[in-house]
């Protein structure tokens, strides 16, 4: 069956479990499967155990300290939990800023913000993507003020100057959330953040597990009841399965970080330039921007995206974000670019990952061009 599946060039969407991470979290299913908050025997030390040193080691990678990360379901969790925490914390006063690019799981999240009293500003992109930072200063005003960004675009792989935003932001004494859901693994963390949110299943770890880390000094209100259990941030029997995959796969996403990108950068050209060169009028989305390796949106104009991801049956791709997949709407990431609908509709997200091949790109390429031309 493994060998009729199409070739897998969707890992924005979600990552294969890596071996190294399956191995690591099977005894938490099975032989050692107890409660960490069971304090009277055996089984529950074990699983508080393993929870700590998961909390040691993701300290180590991100720059946060242990008390400072909280586990949650996943990273649509996590940005609920940073962004409705902070202002209900506040009596839902004050105003949250975020580009009109965000995941959805930002963006929806500020409109029920905006329902509740918090002024939301959206900020405009350019053409490529990318804001600027002269139209973010006005809207900073201080301590009740929340800036939510993602670090790197999930549909684009535009990549925003995330270092410069904070630094910019803390100086009028806004805070800031950092979506890094598609950086983790491909850049450095910034420990500078007040609050950052991941993902488990995007850098090869199990679905069903996310993180926030945020500082101790930022007030937040739970936002699931039951236990007061996670400092009382987040409650919940935690997943300690998913807890030792995602510290598993955070420890091999930073130990492969820059192998992996030099890899992914020499696929994604590879990828681009063969297909840009073979198929007239076909172009980069966003391609004046500064990128991460392994997320190319391309655009075929005059074509229907979705009929050619139809007709491609030997890859697997998409046509944006898999969140929003439920909507027939052209990708609102790419009309915030200033895209036609037309061109919306025919662009085709290809994303690369660690298990992606040469001889794939290769195969990827040659069915892609021959689709196109049977459409031509």
């Amino acid at each position: 069956m493994q060998e009729l599946m199409p070739i897998y060039l969707d890992y924005a969407a979600t990552t294969p479990v890596d071996p190294l991470v399956m191995e690591k979290m099977l005894p938490w299913f099975t032989s050692q499967y107890g409660n960490a908050a069971s304090r009277f025997h055996a089984y529950g030390w074990l699983a508080e155990e393993a929870v700590d040193e998961a909390r040691k080691s993701i300290s180590k990678i991100t720059g946060y300290s242990t008390k400072e990360i909280i586990f949650t379901s996943g990273a649509t969790e996590a940005i609920n939990l940073a962004l409705k925490g902070f202002f209900e914390a506040k009596g839902f006063e004050g105003s949250l800023i975020t580009p009109l690019t965000e995941h959805k799981a930002t963006l929806d999240t500020a409109e029920y913000l905006q329902s509740k009293g918090v002024k939301v500003h959206h900020l405009p992109v350019n053409t490529n993507g990318e804001i600027d930072l002269e139209q973010l200063d006005p809207f900073l005003e201080g301590k009740d003020c929340l800036l939510s960004v993602m670090q790197v675009n999930n549909e684009t792989g535009v990549i925003l100057p995330v270092k410069e935003i904070i630094e910019l932001a803390h100086q009028k004494g806004a805070k800031v959330h950092v979506d890094a859901t598609q950086a983790v693994g491909k850049l450095p963390f910034l420990s500078s953040a007040d609050m950052t949110s991941f993902s488990a299943h995007k850098i090869y770890g199990p679905k069903g597990v996310g993180v926030l880390l945020c500082k101790k000094e930022v007030e937040l209100s739970p936002q699931i009841h039951g236990g007061r259990h996670q400092r009382n941030r987040r409650s919940g029997t935690l997943n300690v399965s998913g807890i030792v995959g995602v510290s598993k796969a955070l420890q091999l996403a930073e130990s492969k970080r820059e192998a992996e990108f030099t890899r992914l950068k020499e696929l994604s050209s590879r990828l681009e330039n063969a297909l840009l060169t073979a198929i007239e009028n076909a172009e980069v989305n966003a391609a004046g921007a500064s990128r991460v390796p392994g997320i190319s949106s391309i655009c075929f104009k005059g074509l229907d995206g979705e009929d050619l991801l139809m007709r491609m049956t030997k890859i697997a791709v998409s046509n944006g974000s898999a969140c929003n997949s439920a909507s027939t709407e052209p990708s609102y990431v790419l009309r915030a670019m200033g895209k036609s609908e037309a061109d919306a509709f025919a662009s085709v997200r290809f994303s690369l990952g660690r298990f992606t091949t040469e001889m794939e790109i290769e195969k990827a390429v040659k069915h892609v061009i021959e689709t196109v031309n049977q459409n031509l």
